[in-house]
């Protein structure tokens, strides 16, 4: 959603940006490209540093790619002296360079050691955390992270089978998942996408502290300054609304510029079938505030 991002944030008034998940450096790019001055971007992947600073190695001392996870905006910005800002960018969920990578486990396309880890230096693995955790508090992130009404049974399975024998790639916990669910006929989406989809979000600590994050970023901003955040999964995306929300309602001059979220067209979908599901929102600190 690179045109939908430039045309919220609106880098040519120049300023300075910040790409909270810089990933492959594709929206700091064309941020930069647009005008913007200066940005920094972070990135909790190792990978994904590497990357993004070779992709934006031409905009020399323009741009610095930080590895750190977005939720220490306000510490990583104090550090470099920068009280405000004119942009911010989140781009939330895994990556396509994350789903792609061979052995991130994040995809049960392939079977392969299940991490699932953004942050490959630090935390437990997927496969390490399943290893511990209580069939009860197993049911409840399933059912809460990845909105899945079979949650129990699944639970159940995996707390079995990992009496049996460890449970350490992908392929193991998509045959447990797909075992444990009933199937009636045609499924339009593998059976066990929701239960990697929340193990995910529990082991990256996806949903802590988002809305606090949210907060802190929208008071960062300098007068006309402008956020924009990509969801793609509804948890996510009510946390951005409500949270947005609840901040216009503070009164310190946020106001909310997309009255409803922005869906990529039909265009980007065709080129990349992963954006279907990408909701943009978007807001700005306005004059007097």
């Amino acid at each position: 959603m690179v045109a939908e991002v430039l045309e919220h944030l609106e880098p040519s008034r120049g300023g300075l940006y910040v790409d909270c998940t810089v990933g492959l450096g594709g929206h700091a790019r064309a941020l930069l490209k647009g005008g913007a001055s200066r940005l920094i971007g972070f990135d909790r992947d190792p990978s994904g540093v590497a990357a993004a600073r070779s992709a934006l190695s031409e905009f020399g001392d323009r741009v610095e790619v930080v590895h750190a996870d977005y939720r220490r905006l306000t510490t990583l910005l104090d550090e470099r002296g920068m009280t405000t800002v004119d942009g911010v960018l989140v781009d939330f969920g895994v990556s396509s360079m994350q789903l792609d990578e061979p052995g991130r486990g994040f995809s049960f396309r392939h079977d392969e050691p299940l991490d699932m880890r953004m942050d490959t230096t630090a935390g437990p693995t997927a496969a390490e955390a399943l290893r511990g955790v209580d069939e009860r508090t197993l049911a409840d992130l399933i059912y809460e992270f990845g909105e899945e009404r079979h949650s129990r049974r699944i639970a159940r399975a995996i707390v079995a089978a990992r009496g049996q024998s460890p449970i350490q790639t992908t392929g193991q916990l998509a045959d447990i998942v797909r075992r444990a669910i009933p199937r009636k006929g045609y499924m339009r989406i593998d059976p066990a996408t929701r239960t990697f989809q929340a193990v995910r979000i529990w082991v990256n600590r996806e949903l802590e502290g988002l809305d606090a994050f949210l907060g802190e970023a929208a008071r960062r901003l300098a007068v006309n300054g402008r956020m924009a955040l990509i969801t793609f999964h509804s948890l996510e995306d009510r946390i951005a609304k409500h949270t947005l929300r609840a901040l216009q309602a503070e009164g310190f001059g946020l106001r909310i510029r997309t009255k409803r979220p922005v869906v990529p067209g039909e265009a980007e979908i065709e080129r990349n079938p992963r954006a279907r599901s990408a909701k943009l929102r978007a807001a700005e600190i306005g004059q007097g505030s």
